[in-house]
């Protein structure tokens, strides 16, 4: 299964293509914008700030999850029920495809940041486990597409699951430090997993190995993943039993 998504990704480049163009976009335009800015409310290095943030919007919500919807369209979902395949590879080998890819689409984004002064505090190691937490967030996110992909079958409804990361992806640390943020956006903040996952990364660019600003970012992805992950296995379970 894992093998059959990754061949299909170099067919599906429209759905690949956005997904490095939106970030790179949002990159360019908040440093030009909003570096000035910033850098008065206390912002040493907007561009190693802003980074993390153009990663997040490159590796969440992508997924094979449109696949899946043809698949299910076709009648071939329903052909590899009949496999001796255990149900839960279905899943499993599109998730290790979409791991591969949110890696690989943090590379040009990272080599981005590289050439416009931002720099690895940590070194190559920070850099490869900025890569890899990165990885680990967007195959974390891709539990609630599956889910939809599965209860609905429906290719417009996987589309829009992305607008699901809206609220987490500006009612955060987007802009501004945690300290600098006041009133209802800070207290949205604190429990936002995204805040403690761009602080982890900020971490590795700026920080250092500072354990107490990693941790939660890493508890963050787990309990994103545990959620998203329960919903989409039950999903298919749900529609393993109706077919």
């Amino acid at each position: 299964m894992a093998i059959r998504a990754l061949r299909s990704i170099p067919r599906d480049l429209e759905t690949v293509i956005p997904a490095l163009i939106v970030p790179v976009f949002f990159f360019a335009v908040n440093i030009g914008a909003l570096e000035p800015l910033a850098e008065k409310s206390g912002v040493v290095d907007f561009r190693a700030f802003q980074l993390p943030v153009a990663i997040i919007f490159a590796v969440t919500g992508i997924s094979r999850a449109s696949g899946l919807v043809t698949d299910i369209s076709s009648g071939y979902f329903d052909r590899l029920l009949l496999t001796p395949i255990r149900h839960p590879a279905l899943l499993l080998g599109l998730m290790v495809a979409d791991l591969a890819l949110v890696m690989a689409l943090c590379i040009p984004v990272i080599l981005l940041g590289l050439a416009v002064g931002v720099g690895f505090t940590t070194g190559v190691l920070g850099a490869v486990t900025f890569v890899v937490i990165a990885g680990l967030w967007g195959l974390a996110f891709t539990g609630f597409p599956y889910a939809i992909a599965l209860r609905t079958g429906n290719p417009g409804a996987v589309n829009s699951s992305f607008l699901l990361f809206f609220p987490f992806a500006f009612l955060t640390t987007s802009f501004l430090p945690q300290e600098a943020l006041s009133g209802w956006l800070a207290k949205i903040a604190d429990f936002n997993p995204v805040t403690y996952l761009l602080a982890t990364l900020r971490a590795l660019i700026s920080t250092g190995w500072v354990w107490s600003e990693i941790w939660p970012g890493l508890l963050s992805i787990a309990g994103v993943g545990a959620l998203s992950f329960t919903i989409a296995f039950l999903a298919l379970r749900g529609r393993v039993s109706r077919d």
